[in-house]
């Protein structure tokens, strides 16, 4: 893909066929773009310099050439602000009094906000942190848990052209430590306090840690939510965020900032190496993420659409059920919902608390009929109802549209949720996106009258309409959506044969796309572009297959194939294999060195309570050591399923998987449990507890 430069007048834009040129891709984004309310009209639609070798001489046979470092912008020029398209514009047409959220705390605590309230709130937090000396470009970071402040907050730091960057309230003190000095930001926003697990966990002393040496915090601003009677605090740094926020005015006179202003940092999370600070910009963040919103959870009559349908947005609750650190939640928690004027749900707590069906509980309080979560989450409702849902517990009517994110869901996780919650007809659209695209990329949508043809050359962009439904396919990915590509290729760039495992790249970007790593645009470069950088593709670091009618299945992480004597296995096809034997609730499998096939896999399980009873009643008897009955019949269960090569080495069985905040199993993590090396950080998990657990188990508490 050359370098390009595009001009085009929004005002002559309009709803477009499904982008096939170039041309026709980016008039189709300065069409959606126009769902938003722009100060100014910009000056350069789209640019994107991809990759160029700097010279073309090695100083190595086995060097590659250097490269420039990628230039995206999306809406030069153009002025917004991100605040007032959330906030003001719905209250100004008329739709103050509508419900922006409603809130449920853990403990069962409630509260409404309506968007005239909320605009409010964010006014008097943008008076507050300016008062503080916060201005354009500075950074705020956002340590809280899922309540109405850090969205007030989120807000109110876009409305003063402040970059926020949002890090989970279960963090470690060193993880947040890392992001306030990576970060440079000058306020810190935290809590006394969060209730997790039933109980109210102290956040303050962890916020203190993270502040200690060298940073530029100024003010650490702090919302009281559990009561904590002996609070730490630093007098002159520390101030109550009730008390900042007290007689503030509630209404500010907002600014315009360029489409390219940095908008937030998000940061990505592993188990090793230094996490990446992608920085999104605001112009184009909101125009895919509003389009795609609108898209993928039904607003839209047709998905070319650049309005809304009043009547659907009327009738929509949409829950994502998100931290929101994460990046889906700023997607389709924070941003997405806001800026199309639905009612949303946020909860604060864990899913079991206090029973294992409070999320129908609230699904039918609030008459949600949008439900977007994590794979993980699905797996956990069935482990608590193997038998489906109770009859007559709860009312699921309202359900319109069923989501997940964060991983591949596998298929029968996909049914259980379809069947349980769908009645076995709700669409489930199962997205697939990056932290590093901001918003959606490929997914199933709502909209089933629409097929999409492949193109000939082996990409996945949108096709044409037809009047005959695709059957769903569960667990796939499709394709992507318009004014997006992607397709499958292998190390050379060659589209790969259909059913042939390859790697997953995007080829055409969408405005939503990260710019660059904050202070590292060459570990954007190299992370990201490097790998095709002749091509200018952003390689996802996904392995998938395309089938024969040109649909996308995804295979997990190209680090997550585990090459049993030269067969490479994906580690999903072998977790989703284990996940269809009725004994298994949850499945992570990683790859561990073996003297005569090179690698070999090895399953972590988790039992349900009957087969967890089986195992310990084996593990008690005459052999211990020995294999479990459960054990034995699992290797010979993925065994049949996929073929003997695929039989694992050993099958663990544990008490919990390690998994990020997103619901990803940290593969790497299990490798080096299992074989006993030094782990990596942790504090990104959000189960941390359960990496003793499993060292216990494998022999190698030390490790930990």
């Amino acid at each position: 893909m050359d370098g390009m430069t595009a001009t085009l007048d929004p005002r002559t834009c309009t709803t477009a066929p499904a982008p096939a040129t170039e041309e026709d891709r980016l008039a189709f984004w300065a069409a959606q773009a126009t769902r938003l309310r722009w100060d100014r009209d910009w000056d350069t639609l789209h640019i994107f310099e991809p990759p160029r070798p700097i010279s073309t001489e090695k100083t190595g046979t086995d060097e590659d050439p250097e490269y420039t470092v990628p230039r995206i912008e999306w809406f030069a020029g153009g002025r917004l602000n991100a605040s007032v398209n959330c906030l003001d514009r719905h209250v100004e047409a008329g739709r103050g009094e509508r419900v922006a959220f409603h809130f449920e705390g853990e403990p069962g605590d409630r509260e409404t906000y309506t968007y005239a309230r909320l605009l409010e709130e964010v006014s008097r937090a943008a008076h507050a942190l300016e008062s503080l000396g916060v201005g354009p470009g500075d950074r705020v970071v956002v340590y809280l848990p899922v309540i109405p402040e850090t969205i007030v907050v989120t807000l109110a730091c876009a409305r003063i052209g402040a970059v926020h960057s949002l890090v989970f309230g279960g963090f470690s003190a060193e993880a947040l430590r890392f992001r306030v000095e990576d970060t440079g930001a000058k306020v810190l926003v935290t809590t006394d306090g969060q209730f997790r697990r039933g109980a109210a966990v102290p956040v303050k002393a962890n916020a203190d840690l993270a502040c200690a040496g060298t940073n530029a915090i100024e003010h650490v601003v702090v919302v009281r939510r559990t009561g904590e009677k002996s609070l730490p605090w630093t007098e002159g740094r520390d101030i109550w965020w009730h008390e900042a926020l007290a007689g503030r005015p509630t209404t500010h006179t907002p600014r315009s900032f360029d489409a390219e202003h940095p908008l937030f940092i998000i940061y990505t999370s592993g188990t090793t190496g230094r996490p990446k600070g992608l920085v999104h910009t605001t112009g184009g963040y909101l125009t895919q993420t509003a389009y795609t919103h609108a898209l993928l959870f039904g607003l839209l009559d047709d998905e070319l659409a650049t309005e809304n349908n009043p009547d659907k947005v009327d009738a929509t609750v949409h829950w994502c059920t998100a931290d929101l650190a994460w990046v889906t939640a700023h997607t389709y928690e924070i941003y997405g919902p806001l800026l199309n004027g639905v009612t949303q749900v946020i909860y604060e707590g864990t899913p079991q608390i206090p029973h294992p069906g409070r999320h129908f509980e609230i699904i039918e309080r609030y008459g949600v009929t949008n439900y977007y979560t994590a794979p993980t989450l699905v797996r956990s409702h069935m482990a608590h109802y193997p038998d489906g849902l109770p009859q007559g517990t709860w009312d699921l009517s309202s359900l319109r549209i069923l989501g997940t994110v964060g991983e591949s869901i596998n298929p029968e996780a996909w049914r259980w949720l379809r069947a349980e919650l769908g009645g076995g007809t709700l669409p489930v659209v199962d997205t697939w996106w990056q932290s590093e695209t901001g918003s959606c990329v490929m997914s199933p949508r709502p909209h089933d009258a629409v097929f999409h043809s492949p193109a000939s050359d082996g990409s996945t962009s949108a096709g044409s309409a037809s009047a005959e439904a695709p059957a769903p396919k569960p667990g796939c990915a499709t394709r992507a959506l318009p004014g997006l590509s992607t397709r499958v290729v292998d190390a050379q760039g060659n589209t790969v044969p259909t059913g042939t495992q390859g790697f997953l790249v995007v080829d055409r970007l969408g405005p939503s796309m990260a710019r660059t790593v904050w202070g590292d645009p060459e570990r954007y470069l190299n992370s990201y572009f490097r790998d095709y950088a002749e091509f200018g593709w952003f390689f996802s670091g996904d392995g998938a297959k395309q089938d024969a009618d040109g649909d996308i299945h995804l295979l997990g992480r190209v680090d997550d194939v585990i090459n049993v004597s030269g067969h490479r296995l994906s580690t999903i096809e072998l977790e989703s294999a284990l996940l269809t034997h009725p004994d298994v609730v949850e499945a992570g499998t990683a790859p561990i060195a073996h003297d005569l096939t090179g690698q070999a896999a090895v399953a972590f399980v988790v039992l349900t309570p009957e087969a967890q009873a089986r195992h310990e009643a084996a593990r008690s008897s005459a052999d211990p050591a020995g294999a479990s009955g459960v054990e034995t019949a699992l290797r010979a269960h993925v065994a049949r399923e996929i073929g003997p090569i695929a039989k694992p080495a050993a099958v663990v069985v544990v008490p919990a998987v390690p998994k990020t905040r997103s619901g990803k199993i940290m593969r790497r993590l299990l490798t080096q449990l299992y074989e006993g090396t030094a782990l990596g950080d942790t504090t990104s998990l959000q189960n941390e507890e359960s990496v003793a657990a499993v060292a216990r188990i494998t022999g190698h508490p030390s490790v930990v």
